[in-house]
């Protein structure tokens, strides 16, 4: 799948969160939980896909690719991990949504997790 593909991907398993909403602060399209930001999902007119995702968990896995980078302005301190899509070696889609996963519980509020763990 092209970066766009992945993009779009991620936009649509983003919106499939309990209580999730799509938000354009900046131009820039994110993925909220409540006030919170779980994905930055770049805009859409952007010469380079990329995403930036929350990853508590996975981040120091994350960053051992080539296609990944500490998110900008001290984001990247509290885990924060920017994908390029473009690059060669990015993860798959399956890989990108477990990642989206992964950010959503960082940020989301425990019901909300509850909730999704109750439907899966």
């Amino acid at each position: 799948m092209n970066e766009k593909g992945s993009a779009a991907a991620l936009i649509r398993a983003a919106g499939q969160f309990p209580g999730s909403w799509e938000d354009f602060p900046w131009g820039e399209r994110v993925a909220k939980v409540g006030k919170k930001v779980f994905a930055f999902l770049g805009a859409d007119d952007a010469e380079e896909r990329s995403v930036s995702l929350k990853l508590p968990e996975s981040c120091h896995q994350a960053l051992t690719l080539d296609c990944c980078e500490p998110t900008g302005y001290g984001l990247g301190r509290a885990g924060w991990v920017t994908i390029r899509l473009e690059q060669p070696g990015c993860p798959g889609v399956d890989v990108l949504v477990d990642w989206l996963d992964e950010s959503y519980r960082a940020v989301a509020p425990k019901r909300l997790i509850a909730e999704l763990d109750a439907g899966s």
